[in-house]
C-alpha cells in the first residue's frame, strides 16, 4: 500500500482487532477498494445496514469491501459487546462485511486508523472529527483515501456509487 493522508501514512496500514478478537488484518485489503464506515446499533441511521450490506453483494468480485468499524462516541449508540454487536448486524441486518473491534474515532483516544483518515475533506468542505455514525471513508486500490462522505450519505446514493465505481474501474 502506499500512502497518504496529512501525516503521510497509509490508513490501512494499522494494527485493529476483528470484532470477535484477533486482528482485522487490514493488509488483506491491499489492491482491494475499501469503504470504512464508524457504524453504531442504535442510531437513526442503523438502517444503512441494509445498503452497506448490498454494495459487497454487488461489487465484491470487482474488489470491493465495506468495512464496519463500531464505535459508542455518539450519544451511547453502540454500547453492546463484541457478541451483542455482530448478533444484532447478523440477525437484523444479514451483515456478512467485516467489523472492526470497537473503538473511539475521535478525540485523545482516537484509534491510529481514524487518525490517518480524519484529514481527508468531504465534497462540502468538512475534514477533521467524526460528525456521527455513518461517517464513510472510500479507500481506493493504492491505499489512499479518495472520498469521504457524510453520515447522512445513503450507501447507495448515486455519488458514493460513482465513487465506488470509478475506483473500481
Amino acid at each position: 500500500m502506499t500512502i497518504t493522508e496529512s501525516n503521510g501514512a497509509a490508513p490501512l496500514d494499522v494494527e485493529i482487532g476483528a470484532l470477535q478478537g484477533g486482528s482485522a488484518d487490514l493488509g488483506q485489503y491491499a489492491g482491494r477498494v475499501v469503504l470504512v464506515v464508524n457504524v453504531a446499533s442504535k442510531c437513526g441511521l442503523t438502517p444503512q445496514y441494509e445498503g452497506l450490506e448490498r454494495l459487497p453483494e454487488r461489487y465484491a468480485e470487482r474488489g470491493f469491501t465495506v468495512l464496519g468499524v463500531p464505535c459508542n462516541q455518539f450519544a451511547g449508540q453502540e454500547p453492546g459487546s463484541a457478541e451483542e454487536i455482530a448478533e444484532f448486524c447478523s440477525a437484523t441486518y444479514g451483515v456478512t462485511f467485516p467489523m472492526t473491534e470497537k473503538v473511539d474515532v475521535n478525540g485523545a483516544d482516537r484509534h491510529p486508523l481514524y487518525e490517518r483518515l480524519v484529514g481527508f475533506a468531504d465534497a462540502e468542505g468538512h475534514s477533521g472529527d467524526i460528525r456521527w455514525n455513518f461517517e464513510k471513508f472510500l479507500i481506493g486500490r493504492d491505499g489512499r483515501v479518495v472520498a469521504r462522505f457524510s453520515p447522512r450519505t445513503d450507501p447507495e446514493s448515486p455519488e458514493l456509487v460513482a465513487a465506488v465505481e470509478a475506483q473500481l474501474g
